[in-house]
């Protein structure tokens, strides 16, 4: 039997209670409708990891080929997120990137901006309840990174009340309570 390996997917601060941080830690969770500093965390540590890999790059020869491919494979791969822009294709431009512009990539920031939902504690619920699909999947992770080439298909899923599906349980209940004759329903709804 093999063990499984588990990467580290964040890290806490080395200062618990520093207030501009905490400040801007809570700022980010309002902006972006996350759930709890862990997710800011995340993120966070996922770009430590790039600039790392890219500050260690650039300490290289310009002409040297491991940094011009594990450079490139590192932009295109942002490019390829939407996290950095095709016209700022060098690797000085991964320094300058921020935590921002990795939520701004998340599907639930997406489905928001796109007018699918109210507000972004609706698209994250609406992502949960599996209404959204991203083409033909249907997708219930609220931090899945919306490639460039996929932004255009986030959609509401096919089998989704809110589509082309069956109504939803309550909607179902009165009309079968307004069909029965009983037009006295004020039962529950949950």
């Amino acid at each position: 039997m093999s063990h499984i390996v588990y990467s580290k997917t964040y890290t806490t601060p080395r200062r618990p209670f520093e207030k501009e941080r905490l400040d801007n830690e809570l700022k980010l969770i309002g902006e972006f409708g996350l759930r709890n500093k862990r997710e800011v965390w995340r993120v966070k540590y996922t770009l430590a990891k790039i600039r790392k890999a890219a500050r260690e790059l650039l300490t290289l020869e310009d002409k040297d080929p491991r940094r011009l491919f594990e450079g490139n494979a590192i932009l295109r791969r942002l490019v390829r997120i939407g996290v950095l822009d095709e016209s700022r294709m060098k690797l000085d431009y991964v320094l300058g990137l921020k935590t921002e512009d990795f939520l701004e990539r998340r599907l639930q920031t997406q489905v928001f901006k796109l007018g699918l939902a109210k507000s972004i504690h609706h698209a994250r619920v609406l992502i949960r309840q599996k209404h959204i699909r991203v083409r033909k999947q249907v997708v219930n992770i609220p931090s899945f990174i919306v490639r460039l080439d996929a932004q255009k298909h986030i959609d509401i899923a096919i089998n989704s009340a809110y589509g082309s599906g069956r109504e939803g349980r309550v909607k179902r209940k009165r009309m079968k309570a307004g069909a029965g004759g009983a037009g006295d329903n004020d039962e529950d709804e949950d």
